[in-house]
């Protein structure tokens, strides 16, 4: 039947058989020039009803809605939306974020060519940001910890209806509609984790922060200037050098020092000047590790990132090409071992730290159908499993050749030990160089779910072909093939690390699932610094790519680890069906998240 709504507009009304208005699929939220509005969708997609939402009862009504019928919430931009509603003390299920899922869709080599959603270009600016460099010829698929890009998606209501009609149409038409709703489905839901994770925090002692720094760095100046350690380790570096002015934190500048006394580097890195034998190379050693420390994690960043027992830093996700997480402030994925002892749990609060064991070389496993290596994998530790097959001889030489084939090394040890897997492990092998073969031709690759590598740069592209020509020199031949295997390399791991990353989006979904359904504890037993939503449930407080740490009352400690492991056996279900690959993980109750 047909109602008419306030706006004057005519909706189709969803009745049910006993004559009841059904209960909407999905809520699109939105704004007008009056406010917020939201319209409820049927199971078809279609509207059936339109409100206006009074200003300052966002939070009241979507907490009645989310009462009611639990309906999937649509909106542009899943952090504009839901952090006032946290911090208004309501918590959603689900949601469908229409910035992150229109990325995966305009991307996807399983969306057909002609779908309307590769069309709105408008979606495509609010898009995060690529890591990729404008002078690079390759994207990179390491992290960032930088912003999203500046121009916001639209929240126009009309807009959102139908950007959702767009990738409802691009997902139905598509090669693989499963796997493409899982994958959106797991994308909106890591966005709702990354909201979570910054409202509760993740609970940090910053007297112990403060004793770590001054044991590994000195008393902090009063004054300014560097601590006594930090000092000390400057000044025997420019005695090494033999220059008492030498700038240490300049590279260029640094590098003239060095080369001056014969240490004749291309970086500072810690790798190469490893490989030096020279008295200044220890000390420069040391001096890097506590600069970085005092200049990534020192006392500004205490006093800037620390709050009220909690560090909230501020999470992307899907902030890398793979669909990765980055950080663009805080460095949550970057924090080092020897900071870990100040994360500690409230009083009569425990933490879960969880994190998987060789998580990429288990999804290749289960991507390539690979049983040999997936038996090898089975209930161990997976690079003893491959040594106890014969392939190689030592763990430390499965690990290096399990990365070298995932990553492309094709010199050294690494060079050396891939044949021997590519003999024991065909399938494995086959698919990574099958995807680094389909790079170097300038194609593109795709995950399991079906998030597609972007394609080569115009600048690739132009030297690719720059290489061909008749007039072509040695140079540009060189640089071309160089190029070319740089973009197999990235592409080779793009299908690894993009499927874990979908393996790990799937754990964190159901884990925050599992743990929500937990009942709360009394107030007496609360976090409040964990804010409304969280104070009184166990709740997730750190995610790294393959480790999580969940903050829980003590009483429930035990449940919420074992949630984290049945979560963890749920999402190698949901992904790869019955493929026999398992995800162990090593699971702690802790007061500490300090690592041995």
């Amino acid at each position: 039947m047909e109602r008419a709504v306030s706006d004057g507009e005519t909706r189709r009304e969803a009745v049910t058989a006993g004559g009841a208005v059904a209960q909407p699929a999905w809520i699109v939220m939105g704004r007008d020039s009056s406010g917020i509005i939201a319209a409820d969708l049927d199971g078809d997609g279609l509207e059936v009803a339109r409100t206006r939402v009074p200003a300052g009862e966002l939070d009241a009504w979507v907490a009645a809605r989310e009462a009611a019928s639990g309906p999937r919430w649509v909106w542009h931009d899943t952090p504009q939306w839901y952090t006032a509603l946290l911090d208004g003390g309501v918590r959603v299920a689900r949601c469908h974020d229409l910035r992150l899922c229109h990325a995966i869709l305009r991307g996807s080599a399983l969306v057909t060519p002609t779908a309307s959603v590769r069309d709105a270009v408008r979606w495509d600016a609010a898009t995060p940001i690529a890591a990729e460099s404008s002078g690079a010829p390759a994207p990179t698929l390491f992290d960032l910890d930088g912003g999203t890009a500046s121009a916001g998606p639209p929240d126009d209501l009309d807009e959102a209806l139908r950007e959702f009609s767009r990738q409802r149409a691009a997902i139905a038409g598509s090669e693989a509609p499963s796997r493409l709703r899982l994958l959106t489905a797991a994308e909106s839901a890591g966005a709702l984790i990354a909201v979570e994770l910054r409202c509760a925090g993740l609970p940090w002692d910053a007297a112990a922060h403060d004793r770590i720094l001054t044991d590994a760095l000195g008393e902090r100046p009063a004054g300014g200037g560097q601590p006594a350690r930090l000092a000390a380790a400057a000044a025997q570096v420019r005695a090494a050098l033999g220059d008492p002015a030498a700038s240490l934190d300049s590279q260029p500048k640094l590098l003239r020092s060095l080369h001056r006394v014969g240490v004749l580097v291309e970086s500072t890195s810690r790798w190469e000047l490893a490989e030096q034998r020279h008295p200044v190379v220890e000390p420069l050693l040391e001096y890097k590790k506590l600069s970085r420390l005092l200049s990534a994690n020192g006392w500004a960043w205490l006093a800037e990132w620390v709050h009220d027992g909690r560090f909230r830093p501020v999470y992307v996700p899907a902030g890398v090409v793979t669909g990765r997480w980055a950080s663009s402030g805080g460095g949550a994925l970057q924090l080092p071992r020897q900071l870990r002892e100040a994360v500690r749990a409230d009083p009569g609060w425990k933490l879960v730290v969880a994190d998987v064991a060789q998580l990429e070389p288990r999804v290749l496993a289960a991507m390539a159908s690979d049983t040999a290596l997936s038996e090898a994998a089975r209930g161990r530790d997976l690079y003893a499993g491959i040594v106890d097959t014969g392939a190689v001889a030592t763990r430390a030489e499965a690990k290096v050749a399990i990365l070298g084939a995932m990553y492309g090394a094709t010199t050294g040890e690494s060079g050396r030990l891939v044949p021997r897997l590519r003999r024991a492990y065909p399938r494995a092998m086959g698919l990574v160089d099958d995807a680094a073969r389909i790079g170097e031709d300038g194609g593109s690759v795709t995950t399991w779910l079906g998030r597609t590598s972007p394609p080569p740069s115009g600048v690739w592209a132009t030297a690719q072909s720059q290489a061909t020509e008749a007039e072509a020199s040695e140079a540009d031949q060189t640089r071309a093939r160089r190029w070319a295997r740089d973009r197999g390399r990235f592409t080779r791991n793009f299908v690894v690390q993009g499927t874990a990353a979908e393996w790990a989006l799937a754990w964190l979904a159901d884990l925050r699932t599992r743990l929500a359904d937990m009942p709360p504890v009394t107030t007496a037993d609360a976090a409040p610094r964990s804010g409304r939503v969280f104070a009184t449930r166990p709740h997730l407080a750190l995610f790294l790519h393959d480790e999580v740490i969940v903050h829980t009352p003590a009483a429930y400690a035990d449940e919420a680890a074992q949630a984290v492991a049945d979560a963890a056996a749920s999402a190698a279900r949901l992904l790869f069906g019955g493929f026999p690959i398992d995800f162990p993980l090593e699971v702690r109750v802790v007061d500490s998240a300090a690592k041995a």
